[in-house]
């Protein structure tokens, strides 16, 4: 229908990163209700993060932020090369990207193979990859739209004194994908059995000459994996995953109000670079894609300032992801990602070419919002209570 059209368009990298700029500038003029943003503190997060990636790469090599950097107790193991290492690796990573939701601050992973006990993203790193390396959590469509709660509850040692947010939620996002995946064979299809690495045949028929642009990988991400979502947003038919309404953000056609994030699937084409690279795709224009929109690099925002609550007695409530003041933090996050991110690159002396908002998302924002929560609150999380689902942040 010629009416989805701009419902369509949101579901690209593009449209994140209009509308994010759009609700930063409206902000600015105080045009959007709880905030106040103060750009002038830019370059304390600016330092923040400058000082964070020259301590962790004090060569200034630094790999794209993914979801390789979580699995943190040794290379996971995958079998084959060429395609069949790059599917394998599509497996896991979808996988584990999709359980990667806030864990809470309570909740521990003690790894049986090198005994550390690991928490947050690198915990749950790590717990799916060991259940995907003892063959729990199996990457066939079947297998997953059949997944049972208790599987994930042993492999991330859930308990009573060891609680994970959103159990409930993970499962059944992967039921959903297993659904998905049994569903479009023409995505998901391989030689051996539908799986989400059948995403890999999709992408590498897809480049041209070998080369294929970061927001390619994106796209063809919301298509495949756009129905899994439950309890969001569809419109005319289309789904459109981490996207929310927001009142400061105006249209005269059906996507008005609109606001596209896409987190977890940006977080996930990410992750996907490293595997395509390896199998001999070259991936162009990472940035292409936007920054994160997630209470790490939003945190680092608020935390120091940049971004500050007209009513300061909002961040002892909780909050609905959906919320217009949850929603603009996000999204103002994005924006002031793009803005951070020539001051960092002049800290470092390094070219916009040569760092990409990838390598600074990895040196970078994420660990100096860690670093600074850890600071400001006792459990290092986020400003805000988030009522989460297990399916976003």
């Amino acid at each position: 229908m010629e009416s989805a059209e701009p419902l369509r368009r949101l579901l690209s990298a593009a449209a994140v990163r209009e509308r994010a700029h759009e609700m930063l500038d409206i902000a600015l003029d105080g045009g959007v209700e709880g905030w106040a943003v103060d750009l002038g503190r830019l370059g304390d997060a600016a330092e923040l993060t400058a000082a964070a990636t020259r301590e962790r790469y004090p060569d200034l090599a630094i790999p794209f932020h993914a979801r390789w950097r979580h699995f943190v107790a040794g290379e996971p193991m995958l079998p084959g090369a060429g395609a069949e290492r790059a599917r394998a690796a599509f497996d896991l990573v979808i996988l584990s990207v999709l359980l990667d939701a806030g864990a809470g601050p309570g909740w521990r992973y003690r790894d049986p193979v090198t005994g550390e006990i690991l928490s947050r993203s690198e915990g749950l790193a790590v717990a799916s990859q060991r259940l995907f390396e003892g063959g729990a959590l199996r990457p066939d469509g079947a297998a997953l739209a059949a997944l049972e709660t208790e599987t994930l509850a042993r492999g991330f040692q859930v308990t009573a004194d060891n609680p994970l947010v959103g159990l409930e939620g993970r499962t059944f996002l992967l039921r959903r994908l297993g659904a998905q995946v049994l569903a479009r064979p023409d995505l998901f299809a391989s030689a051996d059995f539908p799986r989400p690495g059948g995403l890999y045949d999709v992408l590498a028929a897809r480049a041209d000459g070998g080369r294929l642009p970061a927001s390619a990988i994106l796209e063809l991400l919301l298509e495949a994996l756009g129905p899994i979502w439950a309890d969001r947003l569809v419109i005319e038919g289309v789904p459109l995953g981490d996207c929310w309404r927001h009142p400061a953000i105006r249209r005269s056609d059906a996507s008005d109000g609109l606001v596209p994030l896409h987190k977890l699937s940006q977080w996930l084409a990410y992750s996907l670079i490293e595997p395509l690279e390896a199998a001999g795709i070259h991936i162009v224009d990472v940035d292409g894609l936007t920054g994160l929109a997630e209470y790490r690099n939003g945190g680092l925002f608020v935390d120091t300032g940049v971004l500050r609550l007209v009513d300061p007695a909002a961040a002892a409530r909780p909050h609905q992801v959906s919320d217009p003041l949850i929603v603009a933090w996000r999204t103002m996050t994005i924006a002031l990602l793009d803005r951070l991110a020539p001051q960092v690159r002049t800290l470092l002396g390094v070219s916009e070419e040569g760092f990409p908002l990838a390598r600074m998302l990895e040196g970078g924002t994420w660990i100096a919002g860690r670093r600074i929560a850890a600071e400001r609150r006792a459990d290092g999380g986020p400003p805000f209570t988030i009522v989460s689902d297990g399916t976003v942040f």
